[in-house]
């Protein structure tokens, strides 16, 4: 049985493979049909193990409400502007930006919560702060306009936005059935908004870039059920650091498999790095 530590650090390892599979899978199709086939293989996979695992007098649908706003926002929402992000400003400065949901998590609970101020929370914003001038100032050198880190900002407030209602929502029922609830108002949201913007024919793509994204869907799904299994079992304080080392997993694999279509820089490893480090401020 893996410990809630090793389970976020596995998350963290999905989510950057799954970063580094869409990117190379949009090299020849587009992010409609990127956002809406990771969704899609959460639903098959998530499902398939729900009907074999779970009992059906384990299924609790008081969670429903917590994970369908949570599929709508945060796992909708939130991967749209992620595939977005990925497809413009690149896979590293991506998951560094995407890394910035606890910040959000934290200011939201300050200002509408009431909660307290202190000092390791001040200090991991100054540190995030500064790794995200860092990531803009490399864009001249990297190739991406500055305006395009809106995409990853509003992927991270998403995904902010919807922490503590992941986590209320894990007190009703276990994380595999709330996943499964979760990824399928996703799906129902994703396909609206395709069918909404008249961009169905965008889902079609070629065999490649097909098993790119079929690829990322379960690394990326994965990654969600082994954060939200640490954090049925541990404490967010010590799941959200772990969890949010994503970023330097994304560097490392960007160092051992380098795409001639990106570049690393000094501030892009430094900028992810210090966004790291404040997440972990954070959360003490």
């Amino acid at each position: 049985m893996l410990t809630p530590q090793a389970m976020a650090l596995s998350s963290a390892l999905c989510s950057a493979a799954a970063t580094t599979f869409i990117q190379r899978g949009l090299r020849r199709s587009n992010f409609y049909a990127g956002f809406w086939i990771n969704i899609l293989v959460g639903v098959v996979g998530l499902w398939t193990i729900v009907l074999l695992v779970v009992p059906f007098h384990e299924y609790n649908w008081h969670a429903v409400p917590y994970f369908v706003f949570s599929g709508v926002v945060g796992t909708a929402g939130g991967r749209l502007f992620r595939v977005l992000a990925i497809h413009k400003v690149g896979a590293p400065v991506a998951a560094a930006v995407n890394n910035l949901a606890p910040l959000i998590a934290s200011g939201l609970a300050i200002l509408l919560l009431g909660e307290r101020v202190t000092p390791p929370i001040v200090g991991g914003t100054l540190v995030i702060v500064a790794g995200t001038i860092l990531l803009s100032l490399s864009g001249k050198y990297v190739g991406f306009q500055v305006r395009h880190l809106g995409y990853p900002l509003l992927a991270a407030s998403c995904f902010g936005t919807v922490a503590v209602v992941r986590k209320l929502g894990l007190g009703h029922a276990g994380p595999l059935f709330d996943s499964a609830i979760n990824i399928t108002a996703a799906l129902i949201a994703s396909s609206a908004f395709v069918l909404a913007t008249g961009n169905q024919g965008s889902l079609r793509c070629d065999r490649r870039s097909l098993g790119y994204f079929v690829a990322g869907g379960i690394m990326e799904n994965s990654g969600v059920f082994l954060v939200l299994a640490a954090l049925g079992g541990g404490d967010v304080s010590i799941v959200t650091p772990l969890a949010g080392t994503a970023p330097l997993f994304v560097l490392l694999l960007a160092y051992l498999f380098p795409s001639a279509a990106e570049r690393l820089s000094w501030r892009v490893v430094l900028g992810a790095v210090l966004i790291v480090a404040g997440v972990v401020l954070l959360s003490r």
